[in-house]
């Protein structure tokens, strides 16, 4: 713990060893002489029983009681900052897996209202943050847009991380898949978007051919007829970035790009490397481990995913991802909702609602499958978290357990 600062109380304490000093000047000496010499043949009592004291005892005592006060202030301005330090970090997680866009008062006070499109996101915060909701419950006005200030502070500090590290990891993932010429600088973003052929190719909505000129064209230009907006699906959302116009949910939301994506951020940039854009993902959690444990040799680290404790890909954390690769293939040279006719929060909000507005028990069904591809495609093929209770009380081992107690009983009873 760091000592105690006493800068702004050095006037004081100077003040006070003056008068507690016995060399300060001669009339403050002799007045301190003269209740000394009071005090030694003046043994009066006050009413309360108590003697008098000295000038430079009354001083001392003035004087250990402020290096108590401070000691105090130390001790809550250090509490105060270690809550500081908590909500900031308890907050990173709130754009990844909560909401990039939705403010926490907005969650907060529609969860209030009961209103179905923002309460989803509020019980998304209460699984993310499962103290806030007691918390929230127990702290003053001012003292919840405080917390509140941090945590977004968090959020926002984490997702600019995570911007800045895709920046220069997309353009080395695009640079080894298609060779472009010239290849996309790492640190620039000027020659991305539209300018470039593949980020133009990977951006391009589903709707069109990116192949043909007139498509080019229209779109550099901002053509009416050719307007790229949050409302149709980009290329590089799909597997092996290819459409089936005749069933545009065939590959979506699996591409190797976003895997990649998803690893570097959740798990680590170096797992990434392990991505590939099929297959069902079976040898991953051991090349995870592998690569974790080269990892540990030179320095211990832990990802995301294991600090967060998360064991499945959620629907929120790949709208998240999805609008980071978006951000980093584009040209935008800085975090903006808006880029031209494109509008990221719509972008967002129509990804969230392909995975939770769901119109039926087929599309929930294709939705899960979705989900548990992307689990296998991060974690590998760990299934312990779909043990429920009812499955293990099934095995072989709880099975033994009651046969057991069945023989036991049978044995008391014919006693």
């Amino acid at each position: 713990m760091c000592r105690p600062s006493f800068l702004p109380f050095l006037p004081f304490l100077s003040l006070l060893h003056v008068m507690a000093s016995p060399n300060s000047n001669a009339s403050e000496s002799q007045s301190a002489s003269d209740s000394v010499g009071l005090s030694q043949h003046t043994p009066s009592v006050s009413g309360a029983g108590a003697l008098p004291t000295t000038a430079d005892t009354r001083a001392k005592h003035r004087i250990a009681a402020l290096e108590d006060e401070l000691e105090i202030m130390q001790q809550e301005r250090g509490m105060k900052q270690r809550k500081t330090t908590y909500y900031i970090a308890q907050g990173r997680e709130i754009c990844r897996l909560v909401t990039l866009y939705a403010t926490l008062e907005d969650l907060i006070s529609e969860n209030d209202c009961w209103q179905d499109c923002m309460q989803c996101g509020y019980i998304k915060l209460s699984w993310t943050l499962p103290w806030l909701h007691r918390k929230l419950g127990t702290l003053e006005h001012e003292d919840c847009e405080d917390m509140l200030k941090k945590l977004k502070k968090g959020a926002d500090a984490a997702r600019g991380d995570n911007t800045s590290c895709l920046k220069d990891l997309v353009a080395a993932w695009v640079n080894q898949e298609f060779r472009p010429s010239p290849l996309i600088k790492p640190d620039d973003k000027h020659l991305r978007g539209f300018v470039s052929n593949v980020c133009g190719k990977l951006l391009c909505p589903a709707d069109w051919d990116w192949d043909q000129n007139r498509i080019k064209v229209d779109i550099c230009n901002r053509m009416s007829e050719c307007i790229v907006s949050e409302n149709s699906w980009p290329l590089f959302l799909y597997e092996n970035y290819t459409v089936n116009c005749e069933n545009l949910e065939e590959g979506l939301f699996k591409s190797k790009l976003l895997v990649q994506a998803f690893k570097a951020i959740f798990t680590s940039p170096s797992s990434a490397k392990e991505a590939k854009g099929d297959g069902d993902g079976a040898d991953i959690l051991e090349n995870n481990r592998h690569t974790q444990w080269k990892s540990d040799q030179a320095k211990v680290k832990t990802c995301i995913a294991s600090i967060i404790n998360m064991k499945k890909v959620t629907s929120r954390a790949i709208a998240y991802v999805v609008c980071q690769v978006h951000f980093a293939l584009s040209n935008m040279s800085s975090w903006h909702t808006v880029d031209g006719d494109f509008d990221y929060e719509g972008f967002w909000n129509n990804i969230v609602d392909f995975f939770e507005d769901i119109p039926g028990s087929i599309t929930k069904h294709r939705v899960d499958k979705l989900l548990e591809w992307w689990t296998r495609k991060i974690f590998g093929t760990n299934h312990h978290e779909d043990l429920t209770p009812d499955v293990v009380s099934q095995m072989s081992v709880n099975t033994l357990a009651q046969q057991r107690k069945v023989l036991e009983d049978a044995a008391f009873d014919s006693d």
